[in-house]
């Protein structure tokens, strides 16, 4: 029975890339603690850093007849745990602001859609305040577009308090009709 922890590394690869089972095994009780510990440090992630060495040893396995080490099997190792661990860091960075887009995107297309509608209802609650008569039409706007109290719109039109009243009264009566409860609410809360 031949001793596969006596020979070196670049034997070792030698019968690996002759399709030796027991020269992989050695390669990987050799090498995979040393490259797991680096891949931790970096990674800080015990799954992600054994996906990274399994990942590296499958390799190894599936290409050992492409590989031409220059020169030793650790650098080689290592620098191959470094360049995945970081593509796995780019990768994870990319899907993160990936996910903050999207979100933000969809965000966006959400208020977008709520301004359009919002911009519709408010099209037609002004078609509809247009057909008020004029004075009802005119301290509804200064109540409602204006934000005008009673007192201030019946200063400045010379008229009640009370008429003010009746006239926001009348007029919410006459929108509730020609909208319907529905818009009417959505239009004030809107707002």
């Amino acid at each position: 029975m031949t001793k596969y922890n006596s020979f070196t590394d670049i034997q070792l690869l030698d019968l690996l890339k002759s399709g030796d089972r027991c020269a992989y095994a050695e390669l990987y009780e050799r090498y995979f603690n040393i490259l797991y510990v680096h891949a931790r440090k970096r990674l800080k992630n015990t799954q992600e850093a054994e996906d990274v060495i399994q990942e590296i040893f499958v390799d190894l396995w599936l290409n050992a007849d492409k590989i031409n080490i220059h020169t030793s099997l650790s650098s080689y190792l290592i620098t191959s745990t470094r360049n995945r661990i970081l593509n796995l860091i780019s990768r994870k960075g990319f899907q993160e602001k990936y996910k903050i887009s999207l979100a933000v995107g969809e965000q966006f297309e959400a208020q977008t859609d709520y301004r359009v509608r919002e911009r519709l209802l408010q099209k037609l609650i002004f078609k509809e305040i247009e057909f008020l008569p004029p004075k009802m039409k005119r301290v509804f706007l200064m109540s409602r577009a204006e934000h005008l109290s009673y007192i201030e719109i019946a200063k400045d039109l010379n008229i009640t308090e009370q008429s003010v009243r009746s006239h926001v009264k009348n007029a919410l009566k006459v929108l509730r009709i020609r909208l319907g409860l529905l818009f009417f609410v959505l239009f004030f809360f809107l707002k």
